[in-house]
């Protein structure tokens, strides 16, 4: 159960995980499932854990006022769900992440964050994740503002082509904030 969270941090870390370190991340993470449609966060609660998927698929969103969603992520397996900003400071999440399907994650509490972040191997890990984020985070604004919407569809679907068949077209148009109209029309053959 663990294998693919420990492929996951060597492949990152660049580096080799020693058993002591497997042993301490193996009582750290604790598996959970959510059927689809659970919630592992809401807004308006504390987020309590980080995930990382092991099969399944999650979408972060939050609603607003009007009751329109806006899609913040779209995440499968090998993949991590948070609201960073409420795990870090334990403070009400403003969305919610829902399981798309019925997913199997490892989880890590708040609690034991500190414990892991002790070994080398996950701060390593860490710091290239958050380094890959930012990076994705600047294309993903750059992309917004600077391309239109069929060519921030085409960049997404040759990145991402399992996320394009496993999430719906309208949460697709929501994540690259695009009109749900618009979406269809550029993936009807025909328009390209």
């Amino acid at each position: 159960m663990y294998e693919p969270l420990f492929d996951y941090i060597e492949r990152y870390a660049k580096a080799s995980i020693t058993e002591d370190e497997k042993d301490i991340i193996r009582s750290s993470f604790e598996p959970k499932r959510l059927r689809k449609k659970q919630y592992l966060v809401e807004e308006g609660k504390v987020c309590l854990y980080t995930g990382f998927i092991l099969k399944g698929a999650l979408r972060q969103y939050s609603v607003d006022d009007t009751g329109m969603e806006h899609i913040l992520q779209l995440a499968i397996e090998n993949w991590w769900v948070v609201d960073r900003q409420s795990y870090i400071n334990q403070t009400p999440s403003r969305y919610f992440i829902e399981a798309w399907e019925d997913t199997a994650l490892l989880i890590l509490p708040r609690a034991k964050l500190d414990i892991i972040l002790e070994l080398p191997v996950i701060q390593s890990m860490f710091w290239q994740m958050s380094e890959n984020n930012h990076i994705a985070f600047q294309k993903r604004v750059d992309d917004t503002i600077s391309l239109s919407a069929i060519k921030r569809y085409e960049n997404f679907e040759r990145l991402y082509p399992e996320i394009v068949q496993r999430f719906p077209q309208h949460q697709i148009a929501s994540y690259l904030g695009i009109a749900r109209e618009t979406l269809s029309r550029i993936r009807r053959p025909s328009s390209r």
